[in-house]
């Protein structure tokens, strides 16, 4: 693990989500100018927001409204 991985401020709100027998890991940290949202799945593809958040609670209702929205099998990448 590099420095940089170590320094890295992981929000509390971080968590798993799962539906349709699938699962999806909610990561959310800390970046240079806010939180960084990332939705992780079992093969770890991920789908990573360009844009920072103001708060780790605003990057978490984006990924739950997302994952509402258009289905986990959307943030689910190849095996």
């Amino acid at each position: 693990m590099s420095t940089t991985e170590e320094n890295i401020e992981q929000s509390p709100l971080t968590q798993t989500y799962s539906a349709n027998e699938q699962t999806v890991t909610i990561d959310i940290y800390k970046g240079e100018s806010g939180w960084i949202l990332e939705i992780v799945d079992a093969g770890n593809n991920s789908t990573l927001w360009e844009d920072e958040f103001a708060t780790d609670q605003e990057a978490l209702d984006e990924a739950l409204a997302a994952l509402s929205e258009e289905g986990i099998d959307c943030f689910i990448g190849p095996a």
